[in-house]
C-alpha cells in the first residue's frame, strides 16, 4: 500500500485516524496503531508478516534474557537478525559469486527488512552496551518495530528516541496541523515532482541505442531529482504521519543537493542510515583514531557495506566504494584547501559527483552501465526525434526539472508563508487543500509508480 495511493489516502489512513482518536486511553491507542501497522504491512506482504513478528519476538526475548545475565542472548539476537537479512537479501548474490545461483531457491525479499533489521540490531546493541533498558511489553516493542509510517522506508528509529512516545502522548492542534501539512508536502514531492521526472529518465534509459551524451546526462539529472523527491517525500510523509499520532520521528534529509562537499552531502542525505553506520560499524572499527592504513580500510569497509545494504548487486558495492574513495580524497588529499574554493563551485562539483554516483546506483546491469558511462564522457549524438517519438509525454515531464532543481534548496525565511491573521491562515490551508486535490488528480491520471526505496 503506497502512501500516495488512493486506497491509503481515502481508506486506510482516515479509518486509522478515526479509530485512533476515538480510543479512550493510551493503551487502546497503541493497540489501534499496532493492529493497523500489522495490517498495513500484511496488505502488501502477508507472507512476510510472520518473519517480522517472529524476529521482533526473538530480539525482545533476548533483551529480557540479557538483563537477567544470560550471555548468549545478545549474540543469538545478532545472529538471527543478520542471518535472516543474509538469507532473504544476499543468498542469491553470494551464491552467484561461487557459481551456485542456479541451485538456490528463489526467496521473495520481505518488504522493509533492511530497515526493521537495523532497528532491531540497534536495540540489541544499545541494550548490550547498557545505554537502554529492555522493553517489558512485547506489544510496545512490536509497535516500535512495525510503526507503519516508517516501517518500509524509514527513517531508521533508535529505541532510546522512540521509547518516550510509546507511553502517554500529548497531541496538540499544532501537531495535527503540522502533521497534515508535512504529509501533503511529501505527497507533492512524490506525485508532482518525482513521478514526473521519472518518466523522462526511464524513457531515455530504456533506449540506450538512441541516447547519446546529452540525453544520458539529462537522464542522470532526472534520476537524481527523482530519487531525492521520491525518498525525501516519503520521509516527509512519515514525519507528518508520526506527528498525527504523537510521535516525533527524526529528520532524514536536510537539502542534500545544497551540500558543499561529499562529506557534507552524507550529513544531509539519509541521515539516520549514515548515523547508524557511524555508531554501529565505523566507530567500533576504530573510526579515524587509528593508523592511516587502518582508517582507509575502515572507511572503505563502511562504504562497501553501505552500498551492499542498498541492494545485493555489484553496482551497489561499486556505488558505495565510489563514495568511500571520494571521502578519502576529501579527507586525505584536499583537506582544508577545499574551504578556499568558491561556494558556488563547490556546490556544483558536489552535485555533479553525486549525479554520477546515482548512475552507478540506478543501472544494475554492467552491460548497460559501462556503455552509458562511456557515452557520458565520450561525446555521442542523441537521436532526439526518435526518442521523443517513442514517448511524446516526455516533453511535458521535462518542464518539471526547473522547479525541482529550485526546490532542492532551502527557501529564505522571508519567503515563507506568513499566518499573521485568521485570513492568512485560511489562505495557507486553502493552498494545502489545493495541493491535495492536484496530487489526487495526478495520481488518477498517472500510471503506478512505487517508491524507489521499497526495493531495499
Amino acid at each position: 500500500m503506497l502512501f500516495s495511493g488512493l486506497s491509503f489516502l481515502f481508506g486506510f489512513l482516515p479509518l486509522t485516524i478515526i479509530l485512533y482518536y476515538l480510543s479512550p486511553n493510551p493503551r487502546w491507542r497503541n493497540g489501534v496503531l499496532l493492529v493497523c501497522s500489522l495490517l498495513f504491512y500484511a496488505w502488501g506482504a502477508p507472507k512476510a508478516l510472520p518473519l517480522l513478528i517472529g524476529t521482533a519476538l526473538l530480539v525482545w526475548l533476548c533483551g529480557l534474557g540479557e538483563e537477567k545475565g544470560l550471555r548468549l542472548c545478545h549474540p543469538l539476537a545478532l545472529a538471527f537478525v543478520l542471518g535472516s537479512l543474509a538469507l532473504f537479501k544476499y543468498l542469491g548474490f553470494f551464491a552467484s559469486i561461487f557459481g551456485a545461483a542456479d541451485r538456490q531457491p528463489k526467496l521473495l525479499l520481505p518488504a522493509g527488512i533492511s530497515f526493521y533489521s537495523f532497528q532491531l540490531l540497534a536495540y540489541s546493541i544499545d541494550l548490550h552496551r547498557g545505554r537502554i533498558r529492555a522493553e517489558r511489553s512485547f506489544a510496545r516493542f512490536l509497535l516500535y518495530v512495525s510503526f507503519f509510517p516508517q516501517l518500509l522506508q524509514g527513517p531508521i528509529l533508535r529505541y532510546s528516541d522512540t521509547a518516550p512516545f510509546l507511553g502517554r502522548r500529548e497531541i496538540t492542534k499544532d501537531d495535527v496541523l503540522y502533521g497534515v501539512r508535512r504529509f501533503l508536502l511529501g505527497l507533492g514531492k512524490k506525485v508532482l515532482l518525482a513521478d514526473q521526472v521519472a518518466v523522462a529518465a526511464a524513457a531515455i534509459y530504456a533506449h540506450p541505442a538512441l541516447s547519446g551524451t546529452g540525453a544520458l546526462w539529462l537522464a542522470a539529472l532526472c534520476y537524481t531529482l527523482q530519487i531525492y523527491f521520491d525518498f525525501s517525500g516519503y520521509s516527509d510523509m512519515a514525519v507528518g504521519l508520526g506527528r498525527l499520532f504523537g510521535f516525533k520521528l527524526p529528520e532524514n534529509f536536510d537539502h542534500p543537493y545544497a551540500a558543499l562537499s561529499i562529506t557534507d552531502f552524507w550529513r544531509r542525505w539519509h541521515i539516520t542510515l549514515s548515523m547508524w553506520f557511524r555508531d554501529y560499524v565505523y566507530i567500533p572499527l576504530g573510526g579515524n583514531r587509528v593508523s592511516r592504513g587502518r582508517f582507509i580500510l575502515n572507511l572503505l569497509t563502511v562504504w562497501a557495506l553501505t552500498g551492499l545494504w542498498h541492494g545485493a548487486s555489484w553496482n551497489f558495492v561499486l556505488w558505495g566504494l565510489y563514495y568511500g574513495v571520494l571521502l578519502l580524497v576529501e579527507k586525505l588529499v584536499i583537506g582544508k584547501r577545499l574551504e578556499r574554493v568558491p561556494t558556488a563551485l563547490r556546490r556544483l562539483v558536489t552535485f555533479v559527483l553525486v549525479t554520477l554516483g546515482w548512475v552507478l546506483f540506478n543501472l544494475s546491469d554492467s552491460r548497460v552501465l559501462l556503455p552509458v558511462l562511456r557515452r557520458m564522457f565520450v561525446f555521442a549524438p542523441s537521436d532526439w526525434r526518435a526518442l521523443l517519438a517513442l514517448d511524446a509525454s516526455v516533453c511535458s515531464k521535462l518542464l518539471m526539472i526547473l522547479p525541482a532543481l529550485l526546490l532542492c534548496f532551502p527557501f529564505p525565511k522571508k519567503w515563507t508563508l506568513r499566518e499573521d491573521s485568521a485570513a492568512a491562515a485560511l489562505a495557507v490551508n486553502a493552498l494545502y487543500a489545493a495541493l491535495l486535490v492536484l496530487c489526487v488528480l495526478f495520481t488518477i491520471s498517472s500510471s503506478f509508480t512505487p517508491f524507489i526505496y521499497f526495493n531495499f
